[in-house]
């Protein structure tokens, strides 16, 4: 059985999914394993993370920006969507999204929001494309959003 957790710096398996974001195969993930170890997060912002027999299997984030560029005013974001690749087809980004939206819904927002790349993958999660955004790296990308109030 798949537990989600939301983390903080010093949670219990902090470190575990530092070091997965660090060694996965996705290139943002280093990146993730570089604030996580900077703690670059607000107090309210979270890393959730998928455990499976006690061993970190995936993560997101929540958070105030993603790679979304500041001249937009779109918030807060879900980002960092990763579930090893021995672990696919389990569902497990589904319940890491659900997890991070009902953390969102809590604190009060209305929306959530995500940008990718991928085609079809995040509509099958609730979420509406919005149209192609300028990132903060120069690139264009799909920013999409998603209602919490049903």
């Amino acid at each position: 059985m798949t537990e989600i957790y939301a983390m903080s710096q010093g949670y219990k398996y902090w470190e575990e999914t530092l070091q997965l974001a660090a060694k996965c195969s996705w290139r943002a993930g280093p990146y993730l394993s570089q604030k996580m170890a900077s703690n670059d997060f607000k107090d309210w912002e979270r890393v959730f993370c998928a455990v499976e027999n006690e061993k970190v299997v995936g993560f997101c984030t929540f958070a105030e920006k993603d790679e979304l560029s500041e001249k937009y005013d779109f918030t807060p974001f879900i980002g960092f969507v990763f579930v090893d690749e021995q672990y696919r087809g389990k569902r497990i980004s589904q319940l890491l999204i659900d997890k991070a939206a009902s953390y969102a819904h809590e604190m009060g927002y209305q929306k959530i929001y995500i940008m990718s790349g991928e085609i079809g993958l995040y509509e099958k999660y609730g979420f509406v494309k919005l149209g192609d955004y300028e990132t903060i790296y120069g690139t264009i990308d799909q920013l999409f959003v998603k209602s919490l109030n049903t």
